[in-house]
């Protein structure tokens, strides 16, 4: 199946930008998506819990924040941008009760709606409108005349034109402008799930990790094995991102390149493709989703107890002093 790209040309912001659009969150998607759709001249509001962490931001930014309930009250599309872990019971308590027929509710990831989580009522429009980049990018990217590429995905059309009015908060937020790709609510999901656990975040960081060790346990000094296996890791990932798998060749020396094909497999090979394909199984039957939601419940002692684990790793602790040496880092942290 083709794949289908929406631009400028394909959208018409009146489908929506003179009725009440309420954003719920203020967080990185929450902020950009507010402050660009307010500068694209759509009625924009920002529901927040009073007294949270995003609260002074909003105001500082111009808003009059309000509650959640209030915010959703009248509006023709609420677009839920809190935590993935947070949606269900906001919804249950906040949302739910507000929803009227014809209203759009409206995702950045399809989480809640793919694993049945949130069950809108179907006189309602299920929309997505993901931007595939953080949102500060989507903001900075508003703010000089461009765009960041979106995933758009409808799961319930109540009105018959969902798709259109979900391209024109699209083009509201700039994403039409890089580019706005269909898909669904489960492809969104399941690939979104799959990328962070087994490459960008799951592979990546493991992957720094067990070749920092092999070097230390071989006897290099770790701020070496440091350098080697995590702080270049950047310029890598830029020539990658800038051109693809070629680009970095190109741009690298023979004997990095010689290196990437006849070692490369060694690491990564039919054993390692056999656990992402594990995987993807428990992403695809809610497994999960189930532990994840679970986790929550219980407190988060797992989550937490790793996130303080990482913290006494020697790779933290040496690049911690090692980043001292760069103060330019701090800029951008």
């Amino acid at each position: 199946m083709a794949v289908k790209i929406f631009y400028d040309k394909d959208a018409d912001v009146n489908l929506l930008n003179k009725n009440k659009i309420a954003i719920i969150g203020y967080g990185s998607q929450g902020h950009a998506h507010a402050l660009n759709l307010k500068e694209s001249g759509f009625n924009v509001v920002v529901g927040l819990r009073n007294g949270g962490a995003s609260w002074e931001r909003a105001i500082e930014d111009g808003w009059k924040p309000m509650s959640v309930k209030e915010a959703v009250d009248g509006a023709a599309w609420v677009q839920i941008l809190t935590p993935d872990e947070t949606q269900g019971e906001l919804y249950e308590k906040e949302i739910k009760s507000s929803l009227k027929s014809g209203m759009t509710l409206g995702f950045a990831h399809g989480f809640n709606i793919r694993f049945g989580i949130i069950n809108p009522p179907k006189d309602v429009n299920v929309a997505m409108i993901a931007p595939k980049g953080p949102g500060h990018l989507v903001r900075r990217q508003y703010t000089e005349g461009k765009g960041v590429p979106c995933l758009v995905a409808i799961n319930q059309d109540a009105t018959g034109n969902a798709l259109n009015i979900a391209l024109a908060y699209a083009k509201g937020i700039g994403g039409t402008r890089g580019g706005v790709i269909q898909t669904t609510f489960a492809e969104e999901t399941e690939t979104d799930l799959f990328g962070e656990q087994a490459v960008l975040c799951g592979g990546a960081v493991e992957l720094i990790k067990s070749g920092f060790q092999t070097l230390l346990e071989a006897g290099y000094q770790p701020e070496i094995a440091y350098f080697e296996c995590l702080h270049e890791l950047k310029l890598i990932t830029d020539l990658i991102f800038e051109g693809g798998i070629g680009n970095m060749n190109y741009s690298i020396s023979d004997t990095a390149e010689y290196g990437e094909y006849v070692s490369g497999k060694r690491v990564i090979n039919e054993a390692s493709k056999k656990a992402m394909k594990e995987i993807l199984q428990d992403i695809q039957d809610g497994t999960f989703a189930k532990a994840w939601i679970e986790e929550n419940k219980k407190g988060r002692p797992n989550f937490i107890k790793a996130r303080e684990d990482l913290k006494k790793e020697k790779i933290e602790i040496v690049g911690e002093e090692l980043r001292k040496m760069m103060p330019w880092l701090k800029k951008q942290k």
